[in-house]
């Protein structure tokens, strides 16, 4: 067992990774020395596997697992958690938006042992579209807003957790592995360290596109919250007491002769169609949390190692996605 995992979900990072590298590196000497550097990747259409390889040649402390497929990244991350050895992990990415000056500071806290958890948490979001920070905004009000499990603002996957917190996700059953969310139900005391996000220092994120960011988001919904079919049933009682209203009113505006039902054909096309819609919107919600009961119940696994390189063999038995 080692101090200090560091876990690193790449995916098509050959520009990113020297310079993530040779930070990391220079940031740790500082740390500790009892460290290793786990980076989880999904198979790459570029040379990122050989940048690893050639890296590890210099530094042994570096190691690699190579997915047998894309799995994403919250496989990337679960299958770092399975294979780390460190008494303390930190998951961050390699675009240097997760910055590692930040990583001594969450260790001096970890070692203070009042914490089990400590989390970055983005103070700005610079490199950040305004369509993505306003999607990011409302992602985190709407979790925080339905969530069972309180999920900080503003933070990521970027994390230290020590090996007691560590040990407790790899016993959750869940195919879904939204880390940020399945922290808060593991529990452990937390504390966040503010610290402001740079621009990407290479390229463009591979792993998550907006859409795939909403994805996400509104995956962490689904999973940590029954609040959208609360919603549902709550937007059906008060859509059938505008109907019942709208009933009345029309049978008194005919009665007094106010009202032509002629001239109200456009208005009851548009009712139409907005219960059409609001019934299409339920359903859809509706599936998305059926569509989650039949993943789960698959019980696939989350990552599959093609290659662990750098690991030794008598740690790895045992162990599955």
């Amino acid at each position: 067992m080692v101090e200090l995992s560091i876990i690193v979900p790449i995916y098509n990072e050959e520009e990113a990774l020297p310079p993530f590298i040779e930070a990391v590196k220079g940031v740790l000497k500082k740390v500790t020395e009892d460290y290793e550097i786990i980076f989880c990747m999904d198979p790459c259409k570029d040379k990122t596997e050989e940048v690893v390889i050639k890296a590890r040649q210099d530094e042994p402390r570096i190691k690699l697992l190579k997915f047998s497929r894309r799995f994403g990244q919250p496989g990337a991350i679960w299958g770092g958690l399975s294979y780390s050895t460190g008494r303390a992990v930190i998951v961050m990415d390699c675009d240097m938006q997760d910055p590692p000056e930040v990583i001594p500071e969450m260790v001096r806290i970890w070692r203070q042992g009042e914490y089990k958890v400590v989390i970055p948490q983005r103070v700005s979001r610079e490199g950040d579209n305004p369509v993505k920070r306003l999607v990011a905004y409302v992602a985190y009000w709407l979790i925080n807003k339905t969530s069972t499990v309180e999920i900080p603002r503003n933070a990521g996957d970027f994390r230290l957790l020590d090996r007691k917190v560590v040990e407790e996700l790899l016993k959750l059953k869940e195919t879904n592995a939204f880390l940020k969310g399945l922290t808060g139900v593991v529990g452990y005391k937390y504390t966040l360290v503010p610290f402001a996000r740079k621009p990407r220092i290479e390229g463009e994120g591979k792993y998550f596109p907006l859409t795939g960011g909403i994805f996400i988001g509104f995956n962490g919904v689904i999973a940590f919250s029954g609040a959208l079919l609360r919603l549902m049933t709550i937007a059906g009682f008060i859509l059938a007491a505008l109907a019942i209203f709208g009933a009345f009113t029309i049978i008194i505006g005919k009665i007094t002769d106010w009202y032509q039902f002629e001239a109200g054909l456009a208005t009851i096309g548009v009712l139409i169609v907005f219960l059409v819609g609001c019934q299409f919107v339920g359903m859809g919600i509706l599936g998305a949390y059926i569509g989650r009961i039949y993943e789960e119940t698959k019980q696939r696994p989350i990552f599959i190692v093609e290659e662990a390189i750098g690991f030794d063999s008598r740690k790895l038995n045992g162990l599955t996605g």
